[in-house]
């Protein structure tokens, strides 16, 4: 599972790493959490090119009835979000990456959950694999919302938590945004990221609150 993650450097390493245009600045987030709003990259359908927006965190599927359907949708297995009726629409034609600086995942301890950062060893972003669907409520009004796909843990992450973020890798970034006539063809990208690019460390119980968005987040105890 991926449940919190952080975005917080410069608007312009995201630009350059990502390929996109930044028309207004970034705030850096420390502790973003599902039902806010996250960064990502997508494929204009204008122009075919890249381009950053935003969305809610919390896949609602076209056909769902009632929105809340989302908050239980903040992931998706890549092992089966191809078939999947929730996921299989998105991956087909609506895929993005969600741009990280780290993300948190809570090692179970013997007498605690510890709260962990992960990131890049490089401290270069993190391109976490995402889906995006459009939902209308009866009102007429509109909502773009995401989901996060997960796998399973390279060796560094099994010892912390039995579930990883998809991080699609820099050269692989057109493959991914771009479906294509067969979609099926980036099923090889939904692999564990090389466990000798990451790192982690302890952090405070400060993010287990997501009201606190602040660095106190992702400083070291």
């Amino acid at each position: 599972m991926c449940g919190r993650f952080a975005l917080f450097a410069p608007g312009e390493q995201l630009a350059e790493q990502f390929g996109v245009e930044l028309n207004h600045e970034l705030e850096p987030r420390y502790n973003i959490a599902p039902t806010q709003a996250v960064a990502a990259i997508r494929l204009a359908a204008s122009t075919g090119e890249r381009e950053l927006t935003y969305f809610r965190w919390g896949l609602i599927p076209s056909w769902a009835k009632d929105p809340k359907i989302g908050s239980r949708m903040i992931n998706a297995r890549s092992e089966t979000a191809a078939e999947k009726p929730s996921f299989r629409a998105a991956f087909k034609r609506r895929r993005c990456l969600i741009p990280a600086s780290g993300f948190y995942e809570w090692q179970r301890l013997e007498d605690r959950k510890q709260p962990t950062f992960i990131h890049a060893s490089d401290d270069s972003l993190l391109g976490l694999a995402g889906l995006w669907e459009i939902w209308q409520a009866n009102d007429g009004s509109v909502v773009e919302t995401c989901t996060i796909l997960t796998t399973q843990p390279n060796e560094m992450m099994a010892s912390i938590h039995n579930r990883m973020p998809v991080i699609i890798e820099a050269e692989d970034y057109s493959m991914w945004l771009d479906p294509g006539p067969q979609p099926q063809d980036a099923l090889h990208l939904m692999r564990p990221y090389p466990a000798k690019g990451m790192e982690a460390y302890p952090v405070s119980t400060a993010v287990n609150n997501p009201r606190n968005d602040a660095a106190v987040c992702v400083e070291p105890v």
